[in-house]
């Protein structure tokens, strides 16, 4: 195992070689500084194919898996420690075949602490399983289900196919389940506990071929990527209705081997390996409603200076820009056949491209697997060995971007406790949920919990510590609740007090549907309203940024 670290100072004189060797101008990047540590085959696992995910921990270790290698040599759950403290990196856990073989999966961090993946093979029925490893030196895994590897085009009421050899690990849910599809054609939910479910039904498609983790957007639905055919994105609800989002048809690229993101702008993001027209693939957006466009093609007569065929994903990072890696391009004397080692780039939202680190010969290279951002502000990845088949190594990419506050869960209600990962949090004195300030317990230096206010407005939470204020990455929604109302009754013109929480924000009340046009907020528990005309009986509604909610009783329009 050994570390290296270099400094990479902007790449302009270097786009201007390039573009005299090989006709094309490489965008312009900031200086960033790249890191890495790298993997003993034997004793901790290598060859990290996609989807490879990486897992912030509680105690601010990264945590994955590797798909080969280890005592076993079938494969191994890592931990990569981040405060400089030897051995950088320990395998609490080595897979057996028993408990699953081939993890290419990755792990994603659960609400409990626990971690949660899939392995590609091995288990009861040599179809692979759905794990939960309870972190710690040794790991203690539990295999939450063996997949029986039945698979078809329908989903019948029963004897339903369960997929199986799932390449992705399964993601944590909006209602705390955990969701996921395999290389075998199924969608699925399971529960900390173990209980399984195929998601689809006879009337519609299940998606074949899916290879990476799927994910959940702002308005409820999963979405992922098969590789049939040209490949598609997919998406389903959690009763299992899928519908094929956008097919690829090969001009527009093909082989979409990496899971998309929902950026901030509500839009989906992906990037496909392949295509039709140059073979090098590109960087796709799409809308939740299906409306697809092209970011960034690459470009075969430009390949070694901007990279090709990304076999990754994409990240969105606190900056608002896209990270992402191609497994081939770059550097011309590296790779297999001279097709060069890959890069590591930055797009934004418009399609500004830029490289921020090449690859060379030697060194561990060609990712596939996705980013991710630690609270620490780094970006994060795993990439194969120089021969890759070898070790591989786990890389950092510092851009310069601030510490920030991970959220577990996206919105809840008044009382309710959010977990949040962070950096330096002994000794924090301040948690606010938007305006609304919080009660909040420090677990350790890089976790606590705190309670959702009853003043609390959706919008990022922010965690004031004794060296810095953390913002978190995303916003939290709060939504609101309705506990009562008075009077029960009363014709039009009656005001009506309204109590609950979450109310600051309100910029909506109806009664029996029927929108009221005066209403006043008196607080973050309490709103009054006047009954408007037209109102009829029925339940009292208000909206805010958070979401929508009825009250439980009735109101009577007299």
């Amino acid at each position: 195992m050994k570390s290296s670290s270099m400094s990479w100072p902007s790449l302009d004189v270097f786009g201007l070689v390039v573009s005299l060797l090989f006709g094309f101008i490489a965008s312009t990047s900031v200086a960033q500084t790249y890191t890495r540590t790298d993997f003993n085959c034997n004793t901790e696992g290598c060859n990290p194919q996609y989807p490879a995910t990486l897992a912030q921990g509680r105690d601010g270790h990264l945590y994955g898996t590797m798909p080969k290698g280890g005592t076993s040599t079938v494969g191994t759950f890592f931990s990569v420690n981040l405060n400089g403290s030897t051995p950088a990196i320990t395998v609490p856990y080595t897979f057996d075949g028993t408990h699953g073989l081939t993890p290419f999966s990755g792990v994603t961090l659960g609400i409990d602490g626990n971690f949660y993946g899939t392995t590609n093979g091995g288990g009861l029925n040599l179809r692979g399983t759905i794990f939960k490893i309870i972190p710690g030196m040794p790991a203690t895994i539990t295999t939450l289900y063996n997949f029986r590897g039945s698979a078809g085009t329908s989903c019948p009421t029963s004897g339903r196919p369960d997929g199986g050899n799932p390449y992705g690990a399964p993601i944590l849910g909006a209602d705390l389940n955990y969701y996921g599809s395999t290389s075998r054609g199924t969608a699925y939910k399971i529960t900390a506990g173990g209980q399984f479910a195929a998601l689809c039904s006879a009337s519609t498609l299940v998606p074949f071929g899916s290879k990476a983790p799927v994910i959940q957007a702002s308005n409820g639905y999963f979405y992922g990527t098969s590789t049939a055919g040209n490949g598609t994105v997919f998406r389903f609800s959690t009763s299992g209705a899928t519908i094929i989002l956008h097919p690829f048809n090969g001009k527009d690229g093909s082989t979409p081997n990496a899971p998309v993101l929902q950026a901030s702008d509500g839009n989906l993001y992906g990037t496909t390996a392949t295509d039709l027209v140059n073979a090098s693939g590109e960087v796709f957006r799409l809308s939740p409603g299906g409306t697809f466009s092209i970011l960034h093609a690459f470009d075969r007569n430009a390949e070694f200076s901007q990279g090709f065929s990304p076999a990754a994903g994409l990240i969105e990072a606190t900056d608002g820009k896209l990270y992402g890696s191609t497994q081939y391009g770059g550097d011309p004397g590296c790779g297999p056949f001279g097709k060069g080692c890959g890069v590591l780039f930055v797009i934004t939202k418009s399609g500004t491209f830029s490289v921020l680190h090449t690859f060379h010969l030697g060194e561990p290279s060609q990712p596939q697997a996705t980013q991710m951002q630690h609270t620490n502000g780094k970006i994060y990845g795993l990439v194969n060995g120089p021969n890759y088949s070898d070790g591989g190594a786990v890389y950092s990419l510092d851009v310069g971007l601030k510490k920030f506050a991970f959220l577990m869960t996206k919105s809840g209600k008044s009382g309710q406790t959010v977990e949040i990962l962070g950096n330096a949090l002994t000794g924090t004195t301040s948690v606010k949920f938007g305006s609304g300030a919080a009660s909040f317990t420090v677990i350790s230096d890089t976790y606590l919990t705190a309670n959702v206010p009853a003043s609390g407005t959706t919008g990022f939470i922010s965690v004031v510590t004794p060296s810095a204020t953390l913002t978190s990455s995303k916003i939290y929604k709060v939504i609101p609740s309705i506990t009562s109302f008075n009077p029960p009754s009363g014709p039009v013109g009656t005001q009506v007090t309204i109590t609950g929480s979450g109310l600051t924000q309100v910029s909506r009340v109806t009664f029996g549907g029927v929108k009221a046009t005066v209403f006043t907020i008196n607080s973050a528990t309490q709103v009054t309203a006047i009954v408007p005309v037209g109102a009829t009986t029925g339940k009292i509604g208000v909206t805010t940024p958070g979401g929508s909610v009825n009250s439980s009783g009735i109101f009577t329009v007299i």
